[in-house]
C-alpha cells in the first residue's frame, strides 16, 4: 500500500534512500520486501496532492466540533486501511497491541498539541484520529506483506508490522505516530509543499513535533534526552540507533550491512540539490533538524517551552513555499519578540552552525 519511492508524496516515516539501499540487501527477504515498498502506486500520488490541495476538504465528512475522538481499524493484513473498526473513543483495551498503542499514542499526541498550544486536534477543529493497523502491501509473489513502514495520507495515519529483520513494529514509537500526524497538523497550518527546502521543513516540523511528544510524554530535558527518531522500529543493531538522528545527522545508522550510512547533511555545505527523495525532503531536513536540537540543548529545561513554541508559531506562519532562510529568520524573529535577546541570539547562532546567518 505504502509505495513512499521518490516517486511519492505521501508521508512515510521510512525516507526512500532506507528502501531503496534495502534493495541491495545480501537477505533476499529484504531485498524481496523492499522491491514492494518501492513500487510505483499512482492513486496514491493523486490522492496526496489532493489532500495537499484542499486539506479540508478531506475532513469535514469526519470532522467535528467536539475534544479527543480517535478510530482505529484493521487491515488484517492487507492493503484495505478501512477494513474493520476494532475501537472507538472510549471503548476499553484489547488483546491487540498494535491497537492499542495506535490509539494510546494517538491520544498523546492529542493532548500534546491540546495542553500546550490549546489546539484542539490536527485542524484545531476535533478532527477524529483515524489509524489503521496490520497495513500490508502486495508482494511479488501476488499475497501481501506486512508494511514496512507507517504513513499519514491526509486522511488517516496507516501503520505496519515490520518484517521483523529490518524493522519492528511502526505503532511502537510514539515519535513516529507524532511525526505522521504532525503532518496533518501541518496541512492546515503552513502546508508546506512537498518538495526541495519546503518539503525538508515539512518534514523536519515532524520530526521536531514528533521528538517533542515523546519528551513531553516522557518528562525528559533537552539536555539529556534521546535525539533519535524512530529507534524503537529499528530490529536493534550496533550499527543502527534509529531513522534520523536531529541532534547528529549522518548517524543514526553508519556502516549498518542493510541500510548503509545516514546520508543526511548537517551544515548548508552538504545540501542536496539532486532531484532524488522529491529534491531531498528527508535528506536536507537535518539541517534544521540540527539547528532546532541545538536550541533545545542550549537553552535547556523542557524544550517543548521555549524552543518548542518558537517552532510551532514559525510552523504556524511559514508559507507553503517557505524556505530555509525563511524559517531561519522567522525562528529568530518569534524568539526575540516573544522570549528575549537572549534566546534570540541562542536561535541565531545555531542557524550559523549549519551555514545560514540572519
Amino acid at each position: 500500500m505504502c509505495t513512499c519511492s521518490h516517486r511519492h508524496s505521501i508521508h512515510c516515516i521510512v525516507p526512500p534512500y532506507m528502501t531503496d539501499q534495502l534493495v541491495q540487501s545480501s537477505n533476499p527477504e529484504v531485498r524481496a520486501r523492499a522491491l514492494a515498498t518501492v513500487k510505483i502506486s499512482s492513486a496514491l500520488r493523486a490522492e496526496r496532492q489532493f489532500s495537499q490541495a484542499f486539506p479540508r476538504l478531506r475532513t469535514y465528512s469526519f470532522a467535528a466540533e467536539q475534544g479527543k475522538d480517535r478510530v482505529i481499524y484493521d487491515a488484517r493484513q492487507t492493503d484495505r486501511l478501512k477494513n474493520v473498526i476494532v475501537r472507538r473513543e472510549g471503548q476499553e483495551a484489547g488483546n491487540d497491541v498494535a491497537v492499542n498503542e495506535a490509539y494510546d499514542y494517538s491520544g498523546d499526541t492529542y493532548d500534546f498539541y491540546e495542553s500546550i498550544f490549546q489546539r484542539n486536534s490536527l485542524d484545531d477543529r476535533g478532527m477524529t484520529l483515524i489509524s489503521a493497523v496490520h497495513v500490508a502491501e502486495p508482494d511479488y509473489r501476488g499475497g501481501f506483506v506486512p508494511m514496512n513502514n507507517a504513513f499519514w495520507n491526509g486522511e488517516l495515519m496507516a501503520y505496519g508490522d515490520g518484517d521483523g529483520i529490518i524493522f519492528n513494529r511502526f505503532t511502537q514509537s510514539l515519535d513516529v505516530v507524532g511525526h505522521e500526524l504532525t503532518h496533518g497538523v501541518q496541512s492546515f497550518t503552513s502546508n508546506l509543499t512537498y518538495y526541495g527546502q519546503p518539503g525538508a521543513l515539512n518534514e523536519h516540523f515532524s520530526d521536531v513535533f514528533g521528538i517533542l511528544i515523546r519528551q513531553w510524554k516522557k518528562q525528559e530535558e533537552a539536555k539529556t534526552a534521546n535525539w533519535t527518531i524512530g529507534s524503537e522500529v529499528l530490529v536493534p543493531a550496533a550499527t543502527r540507533q534509529g531513522i534520523r538522528d536531529m541532534l547528529n545527522p549522518g548517524k543514526a545508522y553508519v556502516d549498518d550491512p542493510d541500510l548503509g550510512t545516514d546520508p543526511q547533511p548537517g551544515h548548508m555545505n552538504d545540501l542536496y540539490t539532486g532531484p532524488y527523495d522529491n529534491n531531498g525532503v528527508h535528506i536536507n531536513s537535518g539541517i534544521p533538524n540540527r539547528v532546532f536540537a541545538l536550541v533545545a540543548t542550549e537553552l535547556g529545561g523542557n524544550a517543548w517551552d521555549v524552543a518548542g513554541r518558537i517552532w510551532y508559531d514559525t510552523m504556524l506562519q511559514l508559507t507553503s513555499s517557505g524556505q530555509f532562510k525563511d524559517c531561519a529568520k522567522l525562528t529568530v524573529q518569534i524568539a526575540g519578540s516573544q522570549f528575549g535577546e537572549a534566546e534570540k541570539k541562542v536561535v541565531s547562532n545555531a542557524w550559523k552552525t549549519v551555514g545560514l546567518n540572519i
